[in-house]
């Protein structure tokens, strides 16, 4: 599977069933830059040729068919990551104050014991 196909199989359900699911196992840094792109895709005021590049990059993140499988602890999402954080860079003029402090808070509310 080519990576331009990956954001075809990219879906909102599958994203936040993948995060639920793997979250503890995936930790903080695979999860943030994944919800701060997240976010700023679901921003209006970010540009399609963005929107795109997150929604390949999520797709890849979902996909069950990648570089190292997922199911490794540990190394099994340092593809995920080098994939996210390179996207994360390409869009990171759209990623606004908003996404990363939403991105934040949602990873405090899984992650920290208040």
């Amino acid at each position: 599977m080519e990576k331009t196909e990956f954001g075809a199989h990219y879906s909102e359900s599958r994203f936040w069933d993948k995060v639920k699911t793997f979250a503890k196992t995936a930790g903080r840094a695979a999860l943030e830059p994944a919800l701060k792109m997240y976010y700023s895709a679901t921003d209006s005021d970010t540009p399609l040729w963005a929107k795109t590049a997150i929604y390949g990059a999520l797709g890849y993140f979902i996909s069950p068919i990648d570089a190292i499988p997922d199911l490794l602890p540990v190394v099994g999402y340092t593809d995920d990551i080098g994939v996210l954080v390179a996207a994360a860079a390409t869009v990171a003029a759209y990623i606004k104050e908003e996404h990363v402090q939403k991105a934040r808070d949602t990873l405090a509310q899984w992650f920290d014991k208040r």
